[in-house]
């Protein structure tokens, strides 16, 4: 914080002093809650320019490709943490000692199972139902079941249902792919991690044991990484809106899933293999690069660039290196695949995305390493939802812990003025 302000001056000479606020990174902010009294509001169209809460989770800062979770580096947290611990992290705001963290990971892994009425629930959708759809019904209807931790001002309620989401949302993601697939469910094993453990419930079935390859574990387990948290986006900002009504925290979840459902959210690795298939093969690409540097033509390259980062997305350089290692591990030959490396080579060598700095970013690469998985790409975002339930869980906490108000957003309102009202209808 800072003694620093700014003077507002009106049409009728009237001076309004504002407090400017200082974080400890990043731009300063106007106080501007004391327009209200005055009569004013301030305009800011989907609040890119408002800061809506102050958090001390995460720190972006796009002009640099800084990302920062409780000061921590992206980088330093994909290649020498795993997702767990990045968890700890983010809810509790410090790193675990090895007893914390054992704490931690055994109190997730024993509340990996569901209420087996929960299973029921999913033969309620259709079976060519969007995995989308039936996570966020799934989720929201997890209140009618653990009940007993919906009281919002109640510290440990707050801890339990925290470990409830955490624990149940892999073994719920899994179970909305076997059911579009028509298999049966596969419940989870407290001898593997959290991302092995997800990927066993993913692809093993009752009639062969599976095994988990250590690299392809690795790589689930840095997509969950790099998608923990990103400060107040769509989704998070939707979740805090949510809670701050009072809301319980699996409606709040539910919420945040609805709103990152969004192509232009968390469906973009989904919309970027998409693109892939519409391009379809490496002779193809000239056209298609030649349409996306044309701007009277509507096509757009999807996985290249961030509205945020005006830099290279750092969580991007952690992706390429391990998108290469699951290709090699694999060793697949694939035409989409073939299609993506060919692309990346072009965005990282070609002037025109080199100067608009539309370097490949974490969708592309993400979406590339689940497709070589095997997973399809209408799972793509509810895994996603299933890394960043845990940025939303702390950002939920955090408002909760240190008071809140109810979201009330005002308006431009460029309506009729008041008019009287003659029914057509007949009397």
């Amino acid at each position: 914080m800072t003694d620093k302000k700014v003077t507002l001056t009106l049409q009728d000479d009237t001076a309004l002093e504002l407090d400017v606020l200082k974080g400890t990174l990043g731009q300063d902010v106007v106080d501007v809650r004391a327009l209200g009294s005055s009569g004013l509001f301030t305009f800011d169209p989907g609040f890119t320019s408002t800061a809506s809460c102050e958090s001390k989770i995460t720190f972006i800062d796009g002009d640099e490709g800084i990302l920062l979770h409780r000061g921590f580096p992206i980088d330093q947290l994909a290649t020498h943490s795993n997702y767990l611990e990045v968890c700890y992290i983010l809810l509790n705001g410090e790193a675990p000692t090895q007893q914390q963290f054992e704490e931690f990971r055994e109190t997730v892994t024993r509340h990996t199972m569901i209420h087996e009425q929960i299973t029921r629930l999913f033969h309620g959708f259709r079976r060519d139902s969007h995995p989308m759809a039936v996570m966020c019904g799934v989720t929201g209807a997890l209140a009618a079941f653990y009940h007993d931790s919906l009281d919002v001002n109640n510290e440990r309620h707050r801890e339990i249902a925290a470990f409830r989401l955490l624990s149940k949302m892999p073994t719920m993601a899994a179970m909305c792919y076997k059911y579009s697939i028509g298999q049966p469910f596969v419940y989870p094993r407290n001898d593997l991690s959290y991302a092995g453990n997800f990927l066993h419930m993913m692809f093993a079935t009752p009639c062969e044991e599976y095994k988990v390859n250590p690299v392809l574990e690795r790589a689930m387990d840095r997509i969950l990484i790099l998608h923990a948290d990103h400060e107040q986006n769509a989704s998070t900002s939707t979740v805090r809106t949510a809670g701050s009504s009072g809301a319980n925290p699996f409606a709040c979840i539910a919420a945040g899933i609805a709103s990152l459902w969004g192509p232009a959210h968390g469906g973009a690795n989904e919309a970027t293999l998409r693109m892939l298939e519409e391009i379809s093969t490496v002779e193809h690409i000239p056209e298609f690069v030649r349409r996306a540097k044309d701007k009277n033509d509507s096509f757009r390259l999807m996985g290249f660039g961030h509205r945020v980062y005006k830099n290279y997305d750092p969580r991007a350089t952690v992706m390429r290196e391990t998108c290469h290692e699951v290709l090699n591990e694999l060793g697949m030959k694939d035409d989409l695949l073939e299609v993506a490396m060919e692309l990346e080579h072009i965005a990282l060598n070609d002037p025109y995305f080199i100067e608009r700095k539309l370097y490949p970013n974490v969708d592309f690469y993400s979406g590339i390493i689940l497709k070589a998985m095997g997973i399809p790409s209408s799972m793509f975002t509810v895994i996603f939802a299933m890394a960043r339930t845990v940025g939303w869980i702390a950002h939920w906490k955090e408002m909760h812990d240190e008071g809140m108000k109810i979201a009330r957003p005002r308006q431009l309102y460029t309506g009729y003025t008041e008019r009287e009202f003659n029914s057509a209808l007949k009397k």
